[in-house]
């Protein structure tokens, strides 16, 4: 069955960096789009960051651009989000999706906790 599992997460000072990795397995991972989404308390999931299956294509939101980058490793079947200079506001559960398509997945990992905070 279709496997996405988080891992990275943590506690960081503002400024300080983590980066997210999702390994997939059960569906051919270099076919897939991935995308990282993230959930703070009271807000609705938004989109962080998507590469396309050969990593040709990239977003990012403006609200992360120039801090984090997305990245693909298709030998590992595993999708990183690297995080620098973080702030208190990028605090939220990051969630790894897959999907067939450039656009939200049908499939969810369980999600990683990032807290920024001094």
């Amino acid at each position: 069955q279709v496997q996405l599992v988080e891992s990275g997460g943590g506690l960081v000072q503002p400024g300080g960096s983590l980066r997210l990795s999702c390994a997939a397995s059960g569906f051919t991972f270099s076919s897939h789009f991935m995308s990282w989404y993230r959930q703070a308390p009271g807000k609705e999931r938004e989109l962080v960051a998507r590469i396309s299956s050969a990593g040709s294509s990239i977003y990012l939101a403006d609200s992360v651009k120039g801090r984090f980058t997305i990245s693909r490793d298709n030998a590992k079947s595993t999708v990183y989000l690297q995080m620098n200079s973080l702030k208190s506001e990028d605090t939220a559960v990051y969630y790894c999706n897959s999907g067939t398509y450039w656009g939200q997945g049908l499939y969810w990992g369980q999600g990683t906790q990032v807290t920024v905070s001094a």
